[in-house]
């Protein structure tokens, strides 16, 4: 049925949308075209927590290289896009590694963590007017099938992506993969991943209002389906009033709720207000889950995680603890503040707090909240240029039922990144 939907909002769009220019007409060829783009990024993330558990930290250098051609000329162009990760650890030996949430590198069969790793993929593209196949290795940016890369690597996928973009304003995407890459392992198929089919678009309606559909099929896992839509309402006097709704459908495979010990349906989504004036923002955003399981995303399948991408969650809520258990309501007040306008371009500084309650456990309803706060400086002229530097620090707390649970527990987490892009090509 969603995919008749996705179908319908289509055909109709196509009806009232205009057709754009043809890219592949104006290529100018594999070498022409072509770009070599590498991100140095050392990373560091400390996890201290409060109730017994171990704590833990990593910390590495990475380097990521991402090529990517232009089109051959002619009415179907060819090119390929291939990355080279390499990452040599740091810190994150003698037991301080192996946690889910760090997974900077995997460990092996006696729990020491890899000294170093690399891997390399790439994929072939084909364009015809304005849409792509890409067949090969590839890390997929989409709302239900979404990359991890908010670590020291990237996360990747194998498999095929076809992205449309023949009608003003309007992106279709449908994929097939079935090969998921750890961002912390060197095997190609080391996820587990068995398959995973996404298909559906995004249309802009005007500068000021967008919308996104789609839907997934992670084989034995889940279906589920999302819808988006922002809309930006200009104010006088450099003022603004963004509106962002995002929300998830999901339904587990019966088997695999039955492992998890939960049910099988989840309804959550979350809207979002931000008034910004000049150098200031500020946030209000709520988020509801509902059904008879939390929503459950990412992760690897060889470790009974879901498959479909670390970052498949795009709710306004997500910070260290997702707010997304069982039932669970949450509330949001944030603020941010960009340093330009004060003297110091390239800072700013973000905090936001995060409560959340309802949250069904066999032992009464429980609660959790957050306190998060970003600071990043990013470099804006001389040698040194674009070099960013972020520090976060959440302090995350949960009700003893909730903890009892296994949903969460309470800990201070740290996260140190440096980056710095340097354009090759």
């Amino acid at each position: 049925m969603l995919n008749y939907r996705v179908s319908a909002l289509a055909l109709g769009l196509c009806t009232a949308t205009h057709a754009m220019a043809s890219e592949q007409s104006q290529a100018q060829g594999f070498i022409e075209d072509s770009r070599l783009n590498l991100l140095l990024r050392n990373a560091y993330m400390n996890r201290d927590y409060k109730h017994g558990i171990e704590d833990r930290a990593e910390w590495g250098q990475g380097v990521i290289a991402n090529f990517s051609s232009g089109f051959t000329q002619g009415t179907v162009g060819v090119g390929v896009d291939a990355f080279g990760l390499y990452a040599l650890r740091l810190d994150g030996g003698s037991g301080r590694s192996g946690s889910g949430g760090i997974d900077f590198f995997k460990q092996d069969s006696h729990g020491n963590a890899k000294h170093d790793l690399a891997r390399m993929g790439a994929a072939i593209k084909f364009r015809v007017s304005n849409t792509e196949l890409r067949y090969g290795e590839m890390m997929p940016a989409l709302p239900v099938l979404n990359h991890e890369d908010t670590r020291l690597l990237p996360e990747s996928f194998t498999g095929y992506l076809v992205t449309s973009r023949e009608l003003e304003g309007l992106e279709l995407n449908a994929g097939h993969f079935t090969a998921q890459t750890r961002e912390s392992a060197e095997g190609t198929d080391s996820g587990g991943l068995k398959r995973v089919d996404v298909f559906g678009g995004s249309y802009r309606f005007n500068e000021n209002f967008n919308a996104s559909l789609y839907t997934s099929d992670v084989q034995d896992r889940v279906k589920k389906q999302y819808l988006g839509m922002t809309y930006v309402m200009p104010l006088a006097m450099d003022r603004s009033l963004a509106l962002d709704f995002n929300g998830y459908r999901s339904h587990l495979d019966q088997a695999y709720a039955n492992r998890l010990e939960t049910g099988q349906n989840n309804k959550i989504w979350s809207l979002a207000a931000t008034y910004a004036t000049g150098p200031h923002s500020l946030t209000l955003a709520h988020q509801r889950s509902s059904g008879s399981t939390g929503y459950n995303y990412g992760g690897y399948a060889k470790h009974d995680g879901i498959g479909d991408g670390g970052s498949s969650i795009l709710l306004a809520n997500s910070y260290w603890s997702d707010f997304n258990a069982e039932d669970e309501r949450s509330w949001q007040l944030a603020y941010g503040l960009n340093f330009a306008s004060l003297g110091v371009p390239g800072l700013s500084y973000n905090v936001a707090y995060v409560r959340g309650d309802n949250i069904r456990t066999n032992d009464g309803s429980g609660t959790e909240r957050e306190w998060f706060n970003q600071l990043q400086y990013v470099v804006q002229a001389g040698a040194a240029k674009d070099l960013t530097v972020r520090l976060r620090n959440s302090f995350l707390r949960t009700s003893t039922n909730v903890r009892d649970a296994g949903y969460n527990d309470d800990g201070s987490e740290v996260r140190l990144f440096v980056e710095y892009p340097l354009s090759l090509l």
